[in-house]
């Protein structure tokens, strides 16, 4: 199969499962911290129990682990506003903000990755701004701060998404993984006595979230994450944040099925996808009509590292 197919396919395999992590956060009963936290922390110990992370870190050279640590940061803050998003609306607006990535990556990844400006992915990106707006005009007014705290999610994701891009073939997939989630577990830790919440910073969950969180960490997190990171050597991050457009789509049918939110919702909420999930298309369309974008990177010149020995 060929490298750039494989990739497609890798990453809309994980969008599959991050429909879930939107459903999963709803479920969890844990306030957005603290369900954050639990899910980075599982994620880290689970890798410091295989020889090949461990190995992967002691070759990496303290500068790169330097700037996989700062990446991690960027994670978290996105995690964090994302499942705050969630619990101050629903699954399916917070899962639907993060459509307006592709409007920061358009001016954040030709930055990052050094490579010229490229007005055909503003345009494409900007096309997914008017279904944003029928999505906020689709909800209760009680929802809009949620609605705030979700886009603030998706500029984090354009600028943690365009780092890896960056980064993404220097280090083992796993091993990344380790040092982003390890560092924004710890960064979480250091944040907790600055942000308000009532009780304890962090508690011990009951077996109702502990399970759902081990599906969250495992299902949603591990393997769907070291996955991106070998498909991004094939795709540019931009590419790869359009097909991640796909993620509400998913989010607001299991919404749907499983928690009933279409009766929050009306019909300009579900408009709004739609033309969401049009520019989505567009994206791949324009470019098989008028080729790859000019400056754009080559896309993965490298062979991809097995995710697992």
């Amino acid at each position: 199969m060929q490298a750039t197919r494989r990739a497609h396919l890798q990453i809309h395999f994980c969008v599959l499962l991050w429909g879930f992590t939107a459903i999963l956060g709803k479920l969890i009963t844990l306030p957005a911290l603290q369900l954050v936290w639990w899910r980075m922390l599982m994620v880290t110990a689970a890798l410091l129990l295989m020889p090949k992370v461990w190995r992967g870190l002691r070759a990496m050279p303290a500068r790169l682990r330097l700037a996989y640590a700062g990446i991690g940061v960027l994670v978290s803050l996105h995690w964090l506003t994302f499942y705050a998003a969630i619990k101050l609306a629903n699954a399916s607006v917070g899962a639907t903000c993060i459509a307006i990535g592709p409007v920061f990556l358009a001016f954040v990844e030709p930055w990052l990755a050094k490579r010229r400006f490229n007005p055909r992915e503003l345009m494409v990106g900007v096309a997914v701004v008017p279904g944003v707006a029928m999505v906020v005009g689709g909800v209760p007014g009680s929802m809009r701060l949620g609605i705030a705290v979700g886009v603030l999610s998706a500029l984090f994701v354009a600028l943690f998404g365009s780092l890896n891009k960056r980064f993404v073939d220097r280090g083992d997939p796993l091993t990344v993984t380790c040092i982003e989630l390890g560092t924004g577990a710890v960064f979480l830790t250091l944040l907790a006595p600055i942000l308000p919440h009532t009780g304890p910073a962090f508690v011990l969950p009951n077996h109702h979230d502990t399970m759902l969180l081990l599906a969250l960490a495992f299902g949603c997190t591990l393997l769907p994450y070291a996955l991106m990171l070998v498909a991004l050597r094939h795709m540019t991050a931009f590419g790869t944040q359009m097909v991640t457009n796909l993620e509400p789509v998913y989010a607001i049918i299991l919404a749907t099925v499983l928690l009933g939110e279409q009766r929050q919702l009306d019909h300009t909420f579900y408009l709004g996808v739609a033309v969401i999930l049009i520019a989505v298309f567009a994206h791949p369309l324009l470019n098989r009509r008028l080729g790859p974008p000019r400056g754009a990177e080559l896309l993965g010149t490298t062979e991809s590292h097995n995710v697992v020995d």
